[in-house]
């Protein structure tokens, strides 16, 4: 599917940016230890950002090969919207950088928050898209689809939610988006019958 594949194109791209907001030291003395030691510790915000943000698109990209695995086509509306997601997906790697430059600064973390957000509110659009138009390749039961708009959704609220913690302190807000990992276990406990079948 030539969608899928303009998509991961896209993926490897974005993952490969990351890395380009992090630069390598200039020192005054090359054989100083200390010199390094202190230049790489400045570097701790930008390098710490990579990793989060390698992380996240990495999980978007499994998300959305699992998504279009499931399509038995894929119309022009989908296409449309597909392209606005992966936008949100190519942006991510100013506010990574933005936020390896400036980790102490609130405003770049809810840049970032928001940024992510977009990008797990686009995945709902593009799941709701597919289900109201006869896309998917089994139609799920109705409390299935709307479990998985729910953990899709998800995120959003946790990176929104993230943002006034934010402006208490930034190791915080940060910390609080990988609350999402043990939410996720707790939540599976009520997920509906037959769910595994389709997921």
């Amino acid at each position: 599917m030539r969608v899928l594949a303009f998509s991961d194109g896209l993926f490897a791209i974005a993952m490969t940016l990351l890395v380009v907001g992090i630069t390598v030291p200039v020192l005054q003395q090359g054989d100083s230890v200390d010199e390094l030691a202190d230049a790489i510790n400045d570097l701790s915000g930008s390098l710490v950002s990579f990793v989060i943000s390698f992380l996240v698109i990495g999980r978007y990209w499994v998300a959305h090969h699992e998504f279009f695995s499931r399509l038995e086509a894929a119309d022009p509306g989908l296409v449309r919207i597909n392209l606005f997601y992966l936008m949100f997906i190519a942006f991510l790697p100013f506010p990574t950088a933005l936020l390896g430059n400036y980790f102490e600064n609130p405003l770049a973390v809810t840049i970032y928050a928001v940024s992510v957000a977009a990008v797990s509110g686009m995945e709902v659009v593009e799941y709701r898209h597919a289900h109201d138009n006869g896309l998917m390749a089994t139609r799920l039961p109705d409390d299935v689809y709307r479990w998985g708009a729910f953990l899709s959704l998800a995120p959003v609220f946790l990176f929104v939610a993230s943002i006034p913690l934010a402006f208490v302190h930034t190791w915080i807000a940060v910390a609080s988006w990988y609350l999402f990992v043990p939410f996720f276990k707790i939540v599976q406990r009520w997920q509906p019958e037959r769910t595994e079948e389709f997921f």
